[in-house]
This record gives C-alpha cells, structure tokens and sequence, in this order.
C-alpha cells in the first residue's frame, strides 16, 4: 500500500514551500502510526540535524522539520522505493542506500543533504532515521505520469492471461472480500490543498493494484503451487510490481513539483 515515505516526501516539500504548516505535516502523518519518533543515524547526522542518536531519547517529526529548514529553506524531497534489482534513485553505496533497500522505502533531501528511512520500533510507533548524504545523487528518474499511469494499467492488461492460466487469477471464495478488506485497513492518505488530481488517481490505482497482487501471491488453501508454476506467477508478477513503483515515484514527483510553486499559506 502507499507509504508513509510517500506521505512525508509531499507534505515536508508542502511546508519548506511555504503551502503547509507544520501541524499539518503532523496531523498527515497520525494514520501511519500512534507515534512518530526521530534519531540520527551516528555522529555525522547527529552533528548536521542537532537531532539524538539512538542511544538517546528520540526526538520528533517537528525536529527534522526544523533541521530540512536549517539546512534548505525551499529544497525539495524526492521519494525512493527501491528493491533488489531496482535501486534507482539511491545515492552510492552506504548507510542510507543500505537502510533504505531493507526497508522498501525512504526519502532524499538532495539540497539538504540528508535521507530519512522509516522503520517499526515498537507498536504504534514508526521511527524515522535520519543519515546524512553526501554522495552525488543521480539525476531523478523523471517519468511522464500519464505514461506512468498507462504503463501500469498496461501491465495489468498484460499479466493477466498469464495468471489466469496459472490459476492465480482464477475465483476463488472470498477473494473480492480480500482486496476490498485491504484497501479499507490502508492508512487513510491526507494530502496538502493543491494535491494534482492527476496525482491522486495515480496513488488510488496503485493502491488498488497493489492489493490484487497481494491477493494474486497468496496460494489457495490446499492447494499451494509447485515450484515451476511459483517461479511462473512471480515473473508475471514482477513487471506490475514494477509499474506500480514507478507510478507512485512519478505521481509523488508531480505532487512535490505542483505545490513547491504553490501560494504560500
């Protein structure tokens, strides 16, 4: 489902252009977790953000908003969901690549010069670790978002025949329920005024897209698949999965894009 990096990227690019308020960051990000809490990843971040490392008592959201201003009062984020075999977007190797590859997910601030990478620490609180990031990043990887958008439903038309030959696609009781049960316990996104329409159609699609593979990963009871067929479903699989990266990075990119020349509030 859409991240909670997603949601960071857009609405801290909202508030270092001026189209937020802080409280509005908060509030945006409550569906994620309970709690929301900040250290810096060593000495280095430590020294660049004034924010604690793990060993000490973690600080807050409202900290690293205060640290991205410090350091670039009208940067941008840019949002990474990297997997083994599709690292684009990340720096060199290090720390931040590293983290960020484990977890599936994380944010650059290139004029800042720092990354935060989020992570489960206890239930109901979600810890973003903050790593400073001084390798040149690659240029971002700029896609069109209708070419996004047609690209992913175009996957979608593709893999279907050869799931449904897999049986993957094929009925199964309950199977709508389950996709419908998913897409309601997602976190409730909240998005800045000003939000692309564009944008938000993209970010609905690839939910619903990312809840029918889910549905299409998961065996039927009893009837668990061999291994030529295993290998079969996650190669039809893999290229959605893709698409649906792709879509979010391009719809997120757009959003930051949008309202970085929004009016101020």
């Amino acid at each position: 489902m859409s991240r909670p990096s997603a949601t960071l990227t857009v609405w801290a690019s909202a508030w270092l252009a001026g189209a937020a308020a802080p409280d509005d960051v908060l509030d945006a990000l409550a569906p994620w977790a309970d709690a929301h809490d900040v250290v810096a990843v060593d000495d280095a971040a430590a020294d660049a953000t004034d924010l604690p490392l793990p060993t000490r008592p973690p600080s807050s959201l409202t900290f690293l908003l205060a640290a991205l201003r410090r350091a670039a009062p009208r940067g941008q984020a840019r949002l990474v969901l990297p997997v083994a075999g599709d690292i684009r977007g990340l720096p060199g190797p290090g720390a931040f690549s590293d983290a960020a590859l484990a977890a599936g997910e994380g944010i650059l601030f290139p004029d800042a010069g720092l990354g935060a990478v989020p992570g489960i620490v206890a239930d109901g609180v979600l810890r973003w670790t903050v790593h400073v990031v001084r390798d040149q990043l690659p240029p971002p990887d700029y896609v069109p978002l209708n070419h996004a958008e047609f690209d992913l439903r175009d996957q979608v038309r593709q893999s279907a025949s050869v799931l449904t030959s897999l049986g993957v696609a094929r009925h199964r009781p309950g199977v709508r329920e389950e996709i419908a049960a998913a897409l309601r316990s997602r976190p409730r996104s909240m998005w800045p005024d000003g939000m692309p329409p564009t944008s938000l159609r993209v970010l609905q699609h690839a939910d619903e897209v990312d809840a029918i593979l889910a549905a299409a990963s998961v065996d039927e009871p009893g009837g668990a698949l061999s291994a030529s067929a295993a290998s079969a479903r996650r190669d039809a699989l893999r290229p959605i999965e893709t698409a649906v990266r792709v879509a979010r990075r391009a719809a997120v990119a757009e959003a930051v894009r949008v309202l970085a020349t929004s009016p101020a509030v």
